[in-house]
């Protein structure tokens, strides 16, 4: 277990995925501080709509770490793995084509406090969580 999960949270959490958000929750002790928001002590979480994610996580049995891929100076993240390769080819070693996914984050809800906070708006629909 990798956050701290309260009933509400679950039942929210559960009704939004797989979907595009990132949930804020409290991190466990055996998250790796590396992994953590160091001030917080905390992780985002996504359960990931993408066919080939949900593969993934089927096939392996457990959760798997991801980042948006933005380098330095870049004001958008790179999402074309011809453009990947080309720029930084050499330092990876592997890129999975899975289609177009577009550049829109996803949204944010911070649910550490005992309520759900919206952080960011993206691609989720947060309508229900702003009134």
């Amino acid at each position: 277990m990798y956050a701290r999960v309260d009933n509400w949270a679950y039942r929210l959490i559960k009704s939004m995925t797989p979907g595009p958000y990132t949930f804020i929750l409290p991190a466990t002790r055996e998250v790796p501080k590396r992994l953590q928001n160091p001030k917080r002590r905390t992780i985002g979480l996504r359960v990931p709509d993408h066919r080939l994610v949900q593969s993934m996580l089927d096939s392996l049995g457990e959760p798997i770490m991801s980042s948006t891929l933005s380098l330095p100076g870049d004001d958008l993240p790179l999402t074309d793995p011809l453009e990947i390769e080309e720029r930084i080819g050499n330092q990876i070693d592997l890129i999975i084509d899975a289609g177009p996914t577009g550049i829109e984050p996803t949204s944010v809800i911070d649910m550490t406090s005992g309520v759900a906070q919206v952080l960011r708006v993206g691609r989720g629909d947060v309508s229900a969580l702003l009134r």
